[in-house]
């Protein structure tokens, strides 16, 4: 599968709709698209998956390493592979965009803000592309998307202007229904806030596909690992999946579905938590459904089942939803009251770093001196019990309280970071059911 990344000049530049157009066009040209994401993030992934029909696959390197990039960009399907970047090109200092692009060895594709420029948006791609070498990245720009340009004369200026071998692909025209509402984890999710339809494919119809393909290339394949077999447990997983918990990297669940039974359901809609061995609560925004939470019997029941023994595992928002309370600008709502700590939301973000934590004791995820990379990503706090157990230490990042995380009683265990399945997390939770 060739690909290529779609990088920005600095956040904030227009990557994700540009990329949801690159996917658009290729579609409408009769390509299967397979989206993919820098980064740690579960909002853009949730655009792609919108436009393209298929889940995006998440490349970091903190969380994966080399191998585990190039791993889990081959689990993808399709006829190319669409990766949008993070942040800035370069920006980031554990897996930035050009980190990414380097070790899948794919072209670069810089997305840059074209508003009231010609000639500069070609200075900017030209010092974007000579930088690669000063920053000892061995990456390939070879070309750019003028975003918010006009056709006509603004486009020709541009095309006219780039340096020798930088291509051209096409621009995002400026227009206010190209644009994604946000609010404080980032752009509202991909079932909540689409594009228009006739939008997108108006920004289609000014991207050259023909020029992309030709592009693309496929990155080196990894070595299998004995680790990447399919080793049955003949357990069951209950996973919770609604708009409250929907920051699940779908290699997670894959990696939960070749091990065990995987069902889902919905703590949102009062579902009855269905017979199994463990249950994974992943993060999400409960602090936008505490009503709802508060009043689910679906809490009740994991409560219940969580003080007989039942091993649960919740990150970030699934964290929250194990406490015994969340506190928003809308009141206080009872959580299910298994972890004890108090959660109150903030103005704003509390942590957003790389996290690595190493196991103070044996534990759902790990053995004992184990270290597991993730990420945290929080705009909440927590007050936690004077005599609360922690399962790690916090080595990177903020984690729960006084560089701690994993809050754990019973066989429950909350964390404000999330892991990746290529940490070993979840294979040892299915090992220890």
């Amino acid at each position: 599968m060739d690909g290529f990344v779609l990088a920005g000049t600095k956040s904030g530049v227009g990557k994700t709709v540009a990329t949801l157009a690159i996917v658009q066009a290729l579609q409408d040209d009769g390509y299967t698209v397979q989206p993919a994401k820098a980064g740690p993030d579960f909002i853009d992934p949730s655009h792609h998956e919108r436009v393209a029909g298929r889940p995006s696959r998440t490349l970091d390197l903190w969380l994966e390493g080399d191998d585990g990039v190039r791993r889990n960009y081959h689990r993808g399907d399709g006829d190319i592979c669409v990766v949008e970047g993070v942040m800035g090109l370069y920006d980031g200092d554990c897996s930035s965009t050009a980190m990414v692009a380097d070790a899948l060895d794919v072209p670069v594709v810089l997305v840059v803000d074209a508003k009231a420029g010609m000639e500069s948006v070609a200075a900017t791609a030209h010092g974007f592309r000579e930088y690669a070498s000063h920053a000892g990245r061995d990456i390939d720009v070879a070309g750019i998307i003028a975003q918010r340009a006009h056709g006509g004369r603004h486009e020709d200026g541009i095309k006219e202007a780039l340096p020798d071998g930088m291509a051209y692909f096409g621009r995002i025209p400026p227009r206010s229904n190209l644009e994604i509402p946000d609010r404080h984890l980032g752009l509202h999710m991909g079932e909540e806030s689409p594009l228009e339809p006739d939008a997108l494919s108006e920004a289609a119809e000014t991207i050259r596909t023909d020029r992309l393909v030709d592009a693309a290339r496929e990155p080196p394949r990894p070595a299998q690992r004995e680790a990447d077999k399919r080793t049955e447990t003949g357990s069951r997983v209950a996973v919770a999946s609604d708009a409250a918990f929907c920051f699940a990297y779908p290699a997670t669940i894959e990696r939960l579905r070749e091990r065990a039974e995987v069902v889902t359901f919905s703590p949102i809609a009062g579902d009855n938590l269905p017979d199994c061995d463990g249950v994974y609560l992943p993060g999400g925004y409960p602090e936008l459904h505490g009503s709802e939470l508060e009043g689910s019997p679906t809490l009740d029941d994991i409560a219940a089942r969580a003080a007989d023994g039942l091993p649960v595992i919740g990150e970030c928002g699934g964290l929250m939803a194990l406490t015994e309370s969340l506190t928003t600008d809308e009141g206080t709502y009872e959580m299910a009251g298994v972890l004890p700590a108090d959660v109150q939301m903030c103005d704003r973000y509390q942590a957003l770093d790389h996290v690595e934590l190493r196991a103070k004791t044996d534990t759902l995820t790990a053995s004992q001196g184990d270290r597991l990379r993730g990420h945290e990503f929080h705009y909440s706090s927590a007050d936690v019990a004077s005599d609360a157990r922690f399962a790690f230490d916090v080595v990177r990042g903020s984690g729960i309280q006084d560089s701690s995380d994993g809050l754990t009683e019973y066989r429950t265990l909350g964390t404000y970071c999330h892991l990746h399945a290529e940490s070993g997390a979840f294979d040892a939770f299915t090992a220890n059911l």
